[in-house]
């Protein structure tokens, strides 16, 4: 007969203490990507079917090439976090740690190029 009460039943499968943390991090990328998209989409819009050289010179300003990073930036983390989340809620063991961790690596990597892709268009 085991004499165990209900918090020591329970003990260990609480809260992992960053909920809300974690909570409020894609509530601020949620509204900032609310705003960046849209002028994204303008800044992005007035370039496309131009020719190279109007591409460089366009992305050569500030605010287009500052738009196109912090939509690229906010986007990418914004994915990680979720999907995280998600993997986090329907992946057990082995498999959980392995695409946390691939996708951990692929939202950092697509940051990495973008944000090189976008230096060398700019420069």
């Amino acid at each position: 007969m085991r004499y165990l009460t209900d918090r020591k039943r329970a003990e260990g499968l609480g809260s992992a203490k960053s909920g809300t943390e974690h909570f409020w991090h894609m509530q601020v990328s949620a509204v900032g990507l609310a705003i960046l998209v849209p002028v994204f989409i303008l800044t992005f819009g007035r370039i496309v079917g131009a020719p190279y050289e109007d591409v460089v010179a366009y992305y050569g300003r500030p605010f287009p090439a500052i738009v196109a990073g912090l939509t690229l930036v906010v986007a990418m983390t914004h994915f990680k976090n979720g999907a995280q989340v998600m993997i986090e809620d329907y992946a057990h063991g082995f498999t959980r740690k392995a695409l946390i961790i691939s996708t951990v690596c692929l939202s950092y990597a697509l940051i990495a190029t973008g944000l090189y892709a976008l230096i060398r268009l700019a420069l």
